[in-house]
């Protein structure tokens, strides 16, 4: 190796002893402090040449010189070389030697030096080296060299012309770095920013632009693009029950489902959570768009096995067509989005076209929505009770709690006026948190001012489907340590116990360790009632106020409120009768055998502090 500028051909590695002395590049060396600059040179003038070669001592310092200018161009980092105008390497430094498994002596000897390069880069090089020597100022370009180690190297390669002292070209300085790893890494991060980490396929940012090129494509083409957002029905349930993987394995199966319907030239991203965005593009008929979601909803809709079992998940979709929903792509998706929420409005498992009429109830809802949320923080809502009575004593022995909104503007608001809203939100389980430690609180005074009775308080499925359901409520029931074990009871609605009945049994078994008691409320409206009691540790069946309020004059509902407390003795459960307007229905429902009951007849639901008169009442003339 050596770092000498002559090209005789019989010249050795010793023999070139010559620096880079009387070369000088475009940038001009008299700008060097201390350069010499009447002979071109770039040495110190305390180095001159001439000075150092007039001693031995110069001399050996000259040799000093050049092998540590020689160790440092071989051991740098990078390729270097020198190209002479003919073609020939006059120098190059071991380390692009080592890399490409060339030597230097090959180098040295080819005419040109990309006669030893495999064909396939030779036109780029020698391209490059025609740009450098003809424009002023370094050249760079990107090329793909194999290395000894059998794999291509991106290698970014800088070239500089040399002049010599009369400002001629005389040849180019050559510097490859290899940026193979940079680049690699430089497309992960790319590929992190723009795809998915868990499915791989687009993400929101990405989408984006997705969007915005059909967009323009479908105004140029004037074609029909259909703006999809799918949200999936019942994913919640099975992350919350299954855990996390069990979820993240839901959503890479319902990516590789969405994939296998749609098209090559169409899109499918994941926004976040459980929401994906569709783009079905080129469309002429929206008979296309409705065939491709049908099939979408059929595709996702098929069960998934985790851990040995069957799933089942559905999506809720809304559409936003172009051109009939003539707007930019952010506002597409959106009108998607709004869409989508009509979907799980009317049902789920369905899909939705976007309509100004459905914005306009979307933007209701959501409205909505807000306000009682603001109501929750304001302390809006109230908790009335309505007591339940022993049907052969007519001792007081409960009460349920009921939720009421106090609405600023519109007054008292019974949970029908606004408990649907948030149905499938989080706002439900927010609620129902308020609702039990509000319940918990006034039944701890009541049993202080000497009051025992036992508290009822209504659940959603979803929030009694939540994996940490029974732990939250023992954590509630800690905080009121002189509340006996029996004293809390937990409503469910019939129909949502059957929804999931291994899950709810486990829950009330739990729920069952800790002293609290469960009731199936609107008992008989269930289609598998009779098939599915022996399964629920349920401890009282409260009969459905619609087969108690006409059970003497309609025989049908006479019978199945005597099935139902047949039924409840035979299973050694309780029966509450709820209903009960007037004295005849509750001593119908004694000669029955019905334990318990509630109803206008007995107490209208009150705000807490009226209880204790209604009681005094109560016991003194029940039905006055």
């Amino acid at each position: 190796m050596n770092v000498g500028l002559r090209t005789e051909e019989n010249s050795t590695s010793g023999d070139r002893m010559a620096m880079f002395s009387g070369v000088r590049t475009i940038n001009e060396c008299s700008r060097r402090p201390g350069a010499v600059q009447d002979t071109g040179n770039c040495l110190p003038s305390r180095m001159g040449a001439t000075s150092m070669k007039e001693t031995p001592a110069g001399s050996a310092l000259l040799d000093s010189e050049k092998m540590l200018f020689q160790a440092i161009l071989d051991n740098a980092p990078m390729g270097i070389w020198f190209l002479g105008l003919d073609g020939r390497m006059q120098f190059v430094n071991k380390t692009f030697c080592t890399a490409l498994g060339v030597s230097e002596d090959v180098f040295l000897a080819a005419k040109c030096y990309v006669d030893v390069m495999p064909p396939n880069v030779t036109a780029g090089l020698l391209r490059s080296d025609v740009e450098c020597l003809t424009q002023n100022g370094p050249h760079q370009s990107l090329e793909w060299l194999p290395f000894v180690d059998g794999k291509d190297h991106l290698m970014e390669i800088t070239k500089i012309k040399v002049l010599d002292k009369d400002g001629l070209p005389m040849g180019l300085i050559g510097l490859a770095t290899d940026v193979t790893q940079l680049k690699q890494h430089a497309k992960q991060l790319e590929h992190i920013a723009h795809f998915d980490a868990l499915t791989d396929v687009p993400n929101r940012v990405l989408f984006a632009d997705r969007l915005r090129q059909a967009l323009a494509h479908s105004k140029r083409e004037n074609s029909i693009l259909a703006v999809c957002y799918l949200d999936l029905d019942g994913f919640k349930v099975i992350n919350d029950t299954m855990g996390h993987e069990s979820g993240d394995r839901v959503l890479i199966e319902v990516t590789k489902r969405i994939k296998a319907i749609i098209r090559v030239d169409d899109t499918v991203a994941r926004l976040g959570g459980d929401e994906f965005a569709v783009l079905l593009q080129g469309l002429h008929a929206t008979e296309e768009c409705s065939t491709s979601l049908n099939r979408l909803l059929e595709a996702i809709g098929q069960p998934i096995e985790i851990k040995g079992k069957l799933f089942e998940v559905s999506a809720s979709i809304g559409v936003a067509l172009y051109p009939g929903d003539d707007y930019d792509a952010d506002t597409l998706l959106r009108h998607a989005d709004q869409a989508m929420y009509s979907a799980k409005q009317s049902g789920k498992n369905r899909y939705h076209l976007y309509d100004a009429a459905s914005d306009r109830r979307t933007r209701t809802h959501h409205e909505f929505l807000k306000r009682l949320a603001v109501a929750l923080v304001r302390g809006e809502f109230e908790l009335y009770y309505q007591p339940k009575v022993d049907m052969c004593t007519r001792r007081f022995v409960g009460a349920e709690a009921l939720i009421r909104w106090n609405h600023p503007e519109r007054g008292v608001l019974a949970p029908a006026e606004f408990l649907q809203a948030v149905e499938g939100t989080t706002l439900e389980v927010e609620l129902g948190d308020w609702v039990i430690a509000t319940a918990l609180k006034q039944l701890e005074s009541w049993h202080k001012a000497g009051l025992s009775l036992e508290l009822s308080i209504n659940i959603s499925a979803r929030h009694l489907q939540s994996t940490d359901f029974a732990w939250k409520l023992k954590r509630k029931l800690l905080r009121h340590p002189p509340l006996p074990k029996g004293c809390l009871q937990v409503e469910i609605l019939e129909t949502a116990a059957l929804g999931d009945i291994p899950r709810v049994s486990e829950t009330i078994e739990r729920c069952n360790k800790i002293g609290v008691g469960f009731a199936l409320d609107d008992f008989g409206t269930g289609y598998s009632s009779l098939s599915y009691l022996g399964r629920l540790p349920v401890d009282t069946l409260k009969i459905d106020q619609s087969f108690v309020r006409d059970m003497l004059f309609d025989k049908g509902d006479k019978a199945i409120v005597q099935g139902v407390i047949a039924l409840a003795k035979a299973f050694d459960r309780r029966t509450v009768a709820e209903g009960i307007e007037t004295e005849e229905l509750f001593h119908a429902l004694v000669a029955m055998g019905c334990e318990y009951g509630q109803g206008y007849g007995i107490a209208r639901p009150m705000p807490a502090e009226e209880l204790p008169a209604w009681l005094e009442k109560w016991n003194s003339a029940p039905f006055r």
